[in-house]
């Protein structure tokens, strides 16, 4: 016997509506129904090995009184952290195994960071913010509670912080063992919004709170889920898919007729890639180089689906990315609705969705009056009276209150549904895809963008719901962050994408080789050394410069692309940050801050400049250096910039000494994404004596010096 796992159960679910629910939706035998016990809304059922993943398939997202359940297979513990796969172990054990050892690394990792700094150290991090006080509650996003706080003093500015919109935190109070989960809605200079699902039970208001970066467990569960339902996927859509997907057997795809396209601008190699993309019969892929134009292509190739009459649902890892198509989609006219926290939504496209849509439908108004006066007929009976209250009245004033509340989640959830059966596009992350809400829907293709940066586990969510998949993304620009050692060894951090360009590339993706944004000196080394010296800067671009935009200064800085600044000799040696592992380089530090002066100088503003570094110290260092007066230039980590581009980046190299360590620099992905965030302008800085020690950056070297970027910083003292 196996268990299966019930979660989201309606409150106040008996034994026997669980089995009746096996029964006549699981198609389960009632004799073959074993032990089932319940816990709050979760419950698990005891069923023969054989039916377990056919019950599964039928019962999870099934609708009981008003809401979606949850159903999934009870695994048995995985494996600790520190044992080895054995032979037998297959692929989906393998990643629901290192699945467990990332989260466990993660949650250290918060651990850590909370019990091993001070408070201002946990600042300077970037990942907490301390010594809060709030500054008013109110209601709003759907219904949620939001919380503002604040820095005492009523010119005090928030810290600089990587909480921002859409961040999971943890939000305590000092005189409190409590915590409560939530999601940054909105954040200024002085203040920073938090939005929770329930009302926080505050002992005094006027407490000092911190608020830390969190770990989303949700997005935990639900890819695990998906990993337990594609393993014991038999006989289904999924099944096809999963022998592809591991290489089982080849994809298919079939000829089609020339495209008929809605945006006209595109070039050859984006239309070659819609068409391959829309030819398929079970997987696509789109190979996206930076300033490819990877985003309008899969704008196209979704509203090609729409065309042909077909429901689409269009995912990515980050809430930006999918804010990123799902903009351009709802600019084009699609009728296209997003689901996931409003909170975590660029606020211009707040109104498109799912739960505000909801909140200002005509039927929700009736939904919440209904709510409302269930809260009414609690307090009433709960309230204590002078008189004695007629026997059993009490327990009918609570009954009609459960009756409202259901009915009201009826309303609700069949707006909800007449919401998703008229878009043609359904846009949210990977993992947060909610079975509470969508139940068994499915739809035609799935289009997962930035592919690349996600882990495996979290694309097999929306590959339970789809009959096709278009992958886009760029395996050769950074892979998911991985914190786990172990798990990185052994290939957690190797996406879908990946694994399927190193099976077959040729025959499962198609690249774009036209490139929008570098100048073509900026563009040349990465082409050469990640994407065959296939890549073509477009004509608006490719001998684009600073000098050519209005009201800039004519002088060698702005009127050459690429600039590399060598410190070789110069005794800039790197050292390692104080109160952590991180590495930093104050005298090159120097040199990126003149550098910054100067194009600042010569009329380039703030908005238009970015500072670059592979190392978190460096970041640090060179913001509390540039000081207020430059807040308005960002000044990030590299991962913390893919996806970006400025007209111009300084980059940061750091790394020198004797032994020619280079540590993080070593990842040729994260160069490549460095040096491909500038528009007209790149300027690297860096010890070419410690670099070179690598063959990548002794031929990174040799192209500075062919066009003409090679200077030594002795030119500069």
């Amino acid at each position: 016997m196996s268990l299966i796992l019930l979660e989201a159960l309606p409150r106040e679910t008996t034994r026997g509506t669980i089995v009746r629910l096996i029964i006549q939706v699981g198609d389960v035998d009632k004799r073959k129904v074993g032990k089932v016990e319940i816990t709050g809304r979760t419950a698990t059922i005891e069923l023969p090995d054989n039916l377990i993943d056919r019950a599964v398939a039928r019962l999870d997202g099934a609708n009981l009184a008003g809401r979606h359940i949850r159903a999934r297979r009870h695994s048995a513990t995985p494996q600790s952290s520190g044992s080895k796969s054995n032979g037998d172990e297959d692929h989906f054990e393998r990643l629901i195994r290192l699945l467990e050892v990332e989260s466990k690394a993660e949650t250290q990792h918060t651990l850590e960071h909370l019990r091993r700094l001070s408070k201002e150290d946990a600042e300077r991090t970037g990942r907490s913010i301390v010594g809060l006080s709030l500054r008013d509650t109110t209601t709003g996003l759907g219904g949620r509670f939001i919380l503002t706080f604040r820095k005492p003093g009523e010119e005090s500015t928030l810290p600089w912080t990587r909480l921002g919109v859409g961040s999971p935190v943890l939000v305590s109070a000092a005189s409190s063992q409590n915590g409560w989960r939530g999601v940054v809605c909105k954040r200024s200079s002085r203040s920073i919004q938090v939005a929770l699902h329930q009302p926080p039970d505050l002992e005094d208001a006027s407490d000092r709170f911190r608020i830390d970066l969190s770990n989303d467990e949700v997005a935990r569960d639900r890819q695990r889920a998906a990993l337990e339902r594609a393993a014991g996927s038999t006989g289904n859509r999924l099944a096809q898919l999963k022998q592809i997907l591991l290489t089982k057997n080849s994809a298919k795809f079939n000829e089609i007729a020339e495209l008929q396209l809605h945006n006209n601008s595109l070039d050859q190699s984006q239309r070659e890639a819609i068409q391959f993309a829309l030819s398929a019969e079970d997987v696509a892929i789109i190979h996206g180089p930076p300033g490819t134009g990877k985003t309008t292509t899969v704008v196209e190739c979704i509203r090609q689906f729409v065309s042909n009459g077909e429901t689409v649902l269009a995912t990515a890892p980050s809430n930006i990315a999918v804010d990123n198509i799902f903009e351009k989609l709802l600019d084009a006219g699609e009728n296209a609705v997003r689901l996931g926290h409003p909170a975590r939504v660029l606020p211009q496209l707040r109104e498109h969705t799912l739960d505000l849509i909801v909140e200002s439908h005509r039927d929700a108004k009736l939904a919440r009056k209904l709510v409302k006066q269930a809260h009414l007929l609690f307090d009433k009976a709960s309230r204590y009276t002078r008189t004695r209250p007629a026997p059993g009245s009490r327990k009918e004033m609570r009954d009609e209150a459960r009756s409202l509340l259901a009915d009201a989640r009826r309303i609700e959830q069949q707006v909800i549904e007449e919401v998703l059966d008229k878009a043609k596009v359904l846009c949210a992350t990977n993992t947060g895809l909610d079975s509470e809400i969508l139940g068994q829907r499915y739809y035609d293709v799935a289009v997962i963008d930035e592919a690349c940066q996600s882990v495996e586990p979290s694309n097999w969510i929306p590959l339970l719901r789809c009959n096709r998949l278009v992958l886009a993304g760029d395996h050769c620009q950074l892979p998911p962050t991985i914190l786990s050692r172990d798990a990185s060894k052994e290939g957690f951090g190797i996406s879908l994408l990946e694994r399927l360009m190193s099976h077959d590339s040729d025959r499962l993706s198609r690249r774009l080789n036209v490139q929008y944004r570098m100048h073509e000196h900026i563009m040349g080394f990465s082409s050469q050394q990640f994407y065959d010296n296939s890549l073509i800067a477009a004509d608006c671009v490719a001998e684009h410069r600073l000098v050519d935009l209005e009201g800039i200064t004519a002088n060698p800085l702005t009127e050459t692309p690429v600039d590399f600044f060598d410190t070789a000799g110069a005794g800039f040696d790197e050292e390692v940050e104080l109160s952590g592992r991180s590495r930093l380089n104050p005298q090159e530090a120097n040199i990126v801050i003149r550098k910054v002066e100067q194009l600042l100088e010569a009329g380039l503003s703030m908005q238009d400049m970015a500072v670059i570094s592979p190392y978190s110290a460096q970041v640090r260092h060179i913001r509390q250096r540039l000081g207020t007066a430059y807040a308005e230039l960002e000044v990030d980590s590299v991962d913390g910039f893919q996806g970006r581009e400025k007209e111009a980046i300084v980059i940061s190299l750091v790394r020198s000494n004797v032994n020619g360590e280079i540590g993080f620099l070593g990842d040729q992905r994260r160069m490549n994404v460095a040096m491909t965030r500038a528009r007209r302008k790149l300027i690297v800085i860096g010890d070419s004596a410690t670099i070179s020690s690598k063959d990548f950056y002794q031929q990174l070297l040799e192209y500075f010096d062919l066009i003409g970027a090679y200077h030594s910083v002795w030119e500069e003292m």
